[in-house]
């Protein structure tokens, strides 16, 4: 577009800076928000006060209350720590979206003092003339002035994805964009009377999408509180007709509202926060946290040619003469291009190219995605008539016989070179219908066809491999010739054979062929903005999760309708608002190496579970057995709460930040059924066997502790715990239970601690439940963290505080070698596929 061609036409300077200056002054400037993902009172909000929160920190109040102010402390405080990085995380990650958003968020156009400024949305005041042109979004309202024609997409205002003809007078809407057309626009509303803020909406949409992993840990939770919920009503129940303390009663509902794996949401913020740390510096920008591991979730990847496949630079070539010699055709089309009061890259090229003046236009149809082709009429000596250039398969039916141009055309699409065909009237002026709608006239006179090249992105070979290597179907989705993007996809490394369509024949299909063609076919040219959406809804249909790289306003559509949308940093303000990720340079070599930073995050994500859900389950299963067979209550809050710390918390934050990008272990329920409920189940005999056989011992006094009734006063006085025992019985059975709940917290500290070996086997003997790691700083640190757990052991401050007895180094002996002959147990029940083979099933691991 000639700089402020319609501008100029209409004799409009714009305000002065004096004006502007006044009217902020007056309140009338625009008072823009960056869009961000929520607000520091949601962030806070939704991590404090969900309903595990609210129950654990009630019951830590009890306890509280009741002046057990250690176990409040122990229970309450790895949940006030999760809640604290929680939060603290949500907030850096917010700070990074607004950064993003100011990196992406869109610049506008006005005229000030007769001349174009570039300015933020900020900057506007009331009585600003904007120019607009495709791709800009509209972040205030005003009216279209001026000769100006546009067509506008108002869909995330109205919900109605077909485009809106705007004329003089015109009304324009914030949160709306331009697909085609150019003008002015004076401007009326700014800041919250904008018609987007009104409406609560943003310019920018903010789609929230659950991965698949995302839905696997939301079921796991809710089933998990649906048992807790179960066995707390059960134990509240119990608790009334049996008499139970208060204090007691509470212990056992902290213990019990710990069987729910709070932690996960935590681990899932760390994982997602450290994803986006690293993926940023490979030059992608995450605007949803879980964007980086959807990517991993990709089966099918559709791209447009341009941008993509090529760096969106085009390069006229040369012209094939058909009604008219060469050097008249090269005259019109310089006059051509320089006359439309909206360019893109094609009349870019034309201008940089052929030599020609702008003429006075009596009409026009500025160029669209949808119809492929931009036309004006002109009344004077120079250029009279209507001239239109455009894709030959949507102006077939339009032109007149003429010379026969099919070998030229196949060679030139053979090249890869994209090829266009330039007609005219002369004894036409109009380009509309009486309602105002775009309309060719019949007979155009073929002038003759233009070639241009389009360059290749130097990585897209390797990158595309990349794709194709990691399983996931390509497809190259374009507004040009079927069999020209066909010829550059050759060129970038893709395969001989792939299928090759185009839109006027996919239009032909049903549902169901269309659904096909899709599945099966990798080209697909001549594709309007509308079909591009249906091609992502056809394949989603299909079971693909599908993921789309766009630039331009026609790609917002299936930018919307995909799982994953991706957009290039230079795109329009529409395709970046809808984005999930930026690629930062327009470079899509930044997507393999986000690919594996998704592989990353499933893949330590679903160690994670394994290792929380492993606990969940045995806990669970102990404390209904005891419960059963009326052996006491099997942990208190301080023994949950360190051997959570041990086996689970500290060790997971590990594997998040150590976890490797590999193809990942199927989903979770494959997960679960192979390794989880082995590892459950067998943790849960084995501690039951030593919970059950440590309280007979000690209740028959096979087992005997140096432990008198003062001493028992005396942990009373450093617990601030009251056991009420009232006879020598009771004495007995309270011993008892303590030695079996600290031979029971010894065993699954252990059990747990091999887990995490087992979860990433260092090597070969320890394969079994996963695949060999090699990775041997997992096995280091549950080393360190049975240090400590001796180091708890033998310390009698530290062993009181956590209510447990000093065992003789001789009662640990049986204790250890039920652990070793459980872990062999274990490791041969999933190398022989136990479980499996009992439920009837075959699973690929």
């Amino acid at each position: 577009m000639t700089e402020l061609t319609a501008s100029s036409a209409a004799g409009l300077r714009g305000l002065s800076e004096r004006d502007v200056l006044a009217r902020r002054q007056a309140g009338q400037g625009n008072d823009y928000a960056a869009p961000s993902s929520r607000t520091y009172a949601d962030i806070v909000r939704q991590n404090v006060f969900n309903v595990i929160n609210i129950v654990l920190f009630t019951i830590g109040a009890v306890m509280v209350g009741i002046g057990r102010v250690s176990d409040a402390v122990v229970s309450v405080g790895l949940i006030l720590m999760n809640v604290i990085i929680g939060v603290f995380q949500e907030i850096r990650a917010k700070r990074q979206l607004d950064r993003i958003a100011l990196l992406t968020r869109p610049r506008v156009t006005a005229l000030r003092d007769g001349a174009e400024r570039a300015l933020d949305p900020a900057e506007i005041v009331v009585g600003d003339v904007l120019v607009l042109r495709p791709g800009d979004q509209i972040v205030v309202d005003g009216t279209l002035i001026g000769e100006g024609r546009l067509e506008v997409d108002e869909s995330q205002l109205t919900g109605e994805s077909d485009p809106v003809v705007k004329t003089a007078g015109g009304e324009l809407f914030s949160g709306s964009f331009v697909i085609t057309g150019g003008g002015l626009m004076e401007v009326q509303k700014v800041g919250a009377a904008s018609f987007a803020n009104q409406l609560g909406a943003q310019a920018r949409s903010f789609r929230v999408v659950k991965t698949p992993l995302q839905r696997d840990i939301d079921l796991v939770i809710r089933i998990l509180m649906l048992v807790a919920m179960f066995m707390g009503i059960l134990m509240l129940a119990s608790a009334v007709l049996y008499g139970f303390p208060l204090m007691r009663s509470a212990q056992m509902a902290a213990v019990i509202a710990g069987v729910i794996p709070n932690g996960l949401f935590f681990m899932v913020i760390v994982a997602y926060a450290m994803g986006a740390v690293r993926i940023v510096r490979t030059g992608a920008l995450v605007q949803q946290a879980n964007s980086v591991e959807s990517l991993s979730n990709v089966t099918v990847l559709c791209m447009d040619k341009t941008g993509t496949l090529t760096a969106n630079r085009i390069h006229f070539e040369t012209v094939h003469p058909l009604g008219a010699d060469e050097a008249t055709l090269r005259r019109l089309l310089g006059d051509f291009a320089r006359s439309a009061s909206v360019t893109n890259k094609t009349g870019e090229a034309i201008i940089a190219a052929l030599p020609g003046q702008a003429r006075p236009t009596v009409d026009e149809v500025p160029f669209s995605s949808a119809r492929k082709w931009s036309a004006v009429a002109c009344d004077n000596e120079a250029m009279r008539g209507v001239y239109v250039l455009g894709a030959l398969e949507m102006l077939q039916a339009h032109l007149a016989p003429g010379p026969d141009f099919s070998d030229k055309l196949a060679e030139w699409t053979a090249r890869g070179l994209r090829v266009l065909i330039f007609a005219g009237r002369a004894d036409a002026l109009s380009l509309h219908d009486v309602a105002g709608n775009p309309v060719l006239p019949p007979e155009l006179q073929p002038l003759g066809l233009l070639c241009f090249s389009d360059e290749l992105r130097p990585e897209a070979r390797q990158t595309l491999a990349g794709f194709v290597e990691a399983g996931i179907a390509l497809k190259v989705i374009s507004g040009d010739n079927p069999q020209t993007v066909a010829a550059l996809a050759r060129q970038a490394g893709l395969a001989e054979g792939m299928g090759v369509v185009s839109g006027p024949e996919l239009d032909a299909l049903s549902d169901a062929e269309f659904a096909q063609v899709a599945e099966e076919t990798t080209i697909f040219g001549r594709i309007t903005p509308q079909q591009k959406e249906r091609l992502v809804d056809a394949l989603r249909g299909r079971g693909h999760y599908v993921a789309m790289i766009g630039d331009g306003v026609n790609d917002v559509l299936s930018l919307k309708k995909s799982q994953m949308g991706i957009a290039m940093q230079s795109g329009s303000s529409a395709t970046r608002g809808v984005a999930d990720m930026v690629l930062l340079n327009d470079s899509f070599a930044a997507l393999p190496p986000a690919f594996l930073e998704g592989q990353r995050i499933i893949n330590g994500m679903q160690d994670i579970l394994r290792l929380f859900l492993t606990r969940a389950m045995y806990v669970t299963l102990l404390i209904i057995a005891a419960t059963v067979m009326q052996v006491g209550f099997p942990f208190v809050p301080k023994h949950s709460s360190l051997v959570a710390f041990l086996t689970v918390g500290a060790p997971t934050l590990a594997l998040a930040a150590w976890a490797k990008p590999c193809k990942p272990r199927g989903r979770l329920i494959q997960s679960m059924i192979h390794f989880t409920f082995p590892a459950a189940i067998s943790v849960f005999l084995f501690g039951l066997l030593v919970y059950v056989t440590f309280f007979g011992l000690a209740y028959s006094s096979v087992i005997k502790l140096p432990i008198t009734p003062e001493e028992i006063q005396g942990f009373e006085r450093y617990a601030g715990i009251t056991y009420d025992i009232p006879n020598v019985d009771a004495f007995t059975q309270e011993v008892a239970t303590l030695i079996a709940q600290t031979a029971l917290t010894t065993f699954s500290t252990l059990a747990g601690l091999l887990l995490v070996i087992f979860v990433e086997p260092p090597v070969e003997a320890f394969v079994g439940g996963d695949r060999l790691s090699g990775d041997r700083r997992p096995s280091i640190l549950a080393g360190l963290l049975l240090a400590l757990f001796v180091v708890i052991m033998a310390y009698p401050p530290l062993t009181r505080f956590f209510e447990l007895l000093p065992f003789t180094p001789e009662t640990y002996l049986p204790i250890v070698a039920l652990v070793i002959v459980w872990a062999l147990i274990l490791r041969r029940a999933w190398r022989q596929r136990w479980f499996e083979r009992f439920l009837g099933i075959e699973l690929e691991w």
